[in-house]
This record gives structure tokens, sequence and C-alpha cells, in this order.
């Protein structure tokens, strides 16, 4: 029988919710699709007072040290105990070392989300932008593959290292379970937000647009997954473009069914960054069928494709105006079926034809 080993790093300690839940979600994924005689293996940190759970795989390998620990010896390529055979990582926290795929079967994958260790590293935290740099010259040595979720992010990658044809792309997606709850208006009012507003991501340099045009059409503007002590700084851009204060709504990340009930009540979400990184919010607007408004990037234009609007710093204003009147509905429509291309079970196929293809 063959086994495909999944590592989740985020077992025990989250880091990066997105990137956590992602994890989880393509176990699951993987588990549905799995070809016959194939079975799932997840490799967990240890640390934990209790084994953790893991839906979707048949067996879970907990290893001696705890995540942060680990994460320190993989970057030395310390690997004890962690074992060969088909190794996907869905991120970069993976055991990248010398292997013999031909003779023992052995693989490593590894997966990239966000490019901006690289691209903008001062957005990040010096110690986060040193590791990812660290495992991805690791990855260049010893992956047998790496994922990225678009081709404009694997262009980007491929200029940072002797990849070869080792780069694959295999999209995520939003949760499965990613609906509007039954109390969506009352999350909303407990949220503060109004009838009408948007919904925006993006670094306060970037919102300027964005909040310049939620006063062309009157609206208030939430700002999601904004990074710890950038309030004040999204609350002046704000100001600058026009938007008062009381309008501006900066929020870290919200649980699940508290950003599916803010997002399902906007008149569009606003994606302001360009910046080479998955979007998940972006993906989880059009799984609602919420108009989408992104700044024109290569990500951007990989991920929305026909299902939204692209745009320049000066084409907020227009586009959220056709989002707030005649153009919602079709809109809507766009972004609904767009959402069709994004799903765990279809990136888990695409996970097991790459393994089998290694």
């Amino acid at each position: 029988m063959a086994v495909l080993r999944v590592v989740l790093d985020q077992a025990n300690d989250v880091v990066d919710a997105d990137q956590a839940d992602a994890a989880r979600s393509l176990v699951r994924g993987l588990a549905v699709t799995a070809p016959p005689k194939c079975a799932i293996e997840a490799i967990v940190p240890g640390g934990a007072a209790s084994e953790p759970e893991v839906d979707g795989a048949d067996t879970v390998h907990r290893l001696s040290l705890p995540r942060r620990e680990l994460g320190a010896a993989w970057q030395l390529g310390a690997v004890a105990g962690v074992g060969g055979g088909m190794i996907h990582a869905p991120s970069l926290f993976a055991p990248l070392v010398k292997h013999d795929r031909a003779n023992d079967y052995d693989q490593t994958v590894a997966t990239v989300w966000d490019l901006r260790a690289w691209t903008a590293p001062e957005t990040l935290p010096r110690a986060n932008v040193l590791w990812q740099r660290g495992m991805l010259k690791r990855a260049v040595k010893h992956a047998d593959a790496v994922v990225v979720p678009t081709h404009a992010m694997a262009e980007r990658l491929a200029g940072l290292g002797r990849f070869g044809d080792r780069i694959r792309v295999i999209p995520g997606a939003a949760a499965e379970d990613f609906t509007i709850p039954l109390d969506a208006a009352q999350r909303r009012t407990t949220l503060g937000a109004p009838a009408r507003h948007l919904v925006a991501t993006g670094t306060a340099d970037a919102l300027g647009a964005v909040f310049a045009a939620a006063v062309a059409v009157d609206v208030d503007a939430f700002v999601l997954d904004a990074p710890d002590g950038s309030a004040a700084e999204i609350a002046a851009a704000a100001l600058a473009a026009g938007l008062s204060a009381p309008r501006v709504h900066v929020l870290g990340r919200l649980e699940q069914q508290d950003r599916a009930a803010l997002l399902a009540g906007a008149l569009a979400f606003a994606a302001a960054d360009p910046a080479p990184v998955w979007p998940w919010r972006m993906v989880e607007a059009l799984t609602l069928g919420v108009p989408v408004i992104a700044a024109d990037s290569g990500t951007h234009r990989d991920v929305l494709a026909e299902g939204g609007v692209l745009v320049g710093p000066e084409g907020f204003a227009e586009a959220v105006r056709d989002a707030a009147g005649d153009g919602a509905r079709r809109l809507s429509v766009l972004a609904a079926d767009r959402s069709r291309a994004y799903s765990w079970n279809g990136s888990a196929e695409r996970v097991w034809t790459l393994h089998a293809e290694l």
C-alpha cells in the first residue's frame, strides 16, 4: 500500500490560521480522492498533551520536538525521526534533506503560498523572513517539487533559484463549509457593519484608492487581516482619502463565520495589495458570490480571471460604483461562476497526480 505522508506543522500550535486551515482541508480532500490502496499519514510536531486528531488521516506520526524547535532543526537539516517515503508539505515547513527517489522511492514536496519574504521583506518579521529564505534554499537543493498556487507566483519563484522543471501550480480554495451563517445579520450588527459597506484587504499605502472609492459611494470600509499595530496607519490613509474615522473599521483575522457574514453583506470586496500572495479572502468572496475588485497584478489575474474586475489605483472608484449599482448582479454571477474553479478535492487530486508522476 502506498502511503502519502502529509506534514501538519500547525496541528498543535497555529501560527498562520489560513495555512493551518488549508493543510487540514487538503488532508480531507486527499482522503476523499485517494486512489485505491493508498493511505494518508499525518506528520505532526510533538509537545501536545494528547494525540491530535487529524480528519482524513489513517495514521498520525508524532515527532518528539515541538513546532518551534522542529522548525529550527529542519532549517539546519536535522530531520531524525521523520522517516522517508512520499512526503507532502502544504508549506515550506518540510524535512528537506538529501534522499534517494530513484532507489528508495523517497520524495519530498514543499509548498509556497507567499513570496513577500523576497519581494517585500519589510512587511514581515525579520525572523520569519530569514526562516523562509533558509527553507527555500533547502528546497532548491532537496525538494522533488515545489508547489505554488498561481502561475504568476511560479514565474517569480523560478527567478529565486534553480528549480528547473520542479515547480508545480496547485491552487488553494475556501473551506468546504465556508457559507453564510444563519445568524449573519446579527454577526454584522455585532461587528458594527451598516447596511452598506465594503470589505477590503491590503496595506495602508495600497488602501488609499479603496477608501476614496468608499467616499465616492458613501459607505463604510472594513479592512480585514490588518497586521498588529497597523490600525493608526490605515486610519490615517483613510482620513487622507476623505473617509472619516468612524467609517473605517480595521480588523485582524476574524473567525470564519464572522468573515462569511461580513463578506456576504458587502457591496463588494476590494483586494488592494498586488503582492505575490495567495488571496485567501478573495477566494472566500468569490465563493459567496460577492463582487470582487482587485488591484491588477499577475496573481490577481490568475485567480480572478473573468470573475471580477481588475483595476489600477485610479479605477477602484468607478468599479465600486458599478458594483454598488447596475453591475451588482452581473458581478455577483461572475464571482460565483469563478469560485467553481477552486475546491480542496480538486487540489487534492492534483497532489495525488504530482506524487504519482514523481
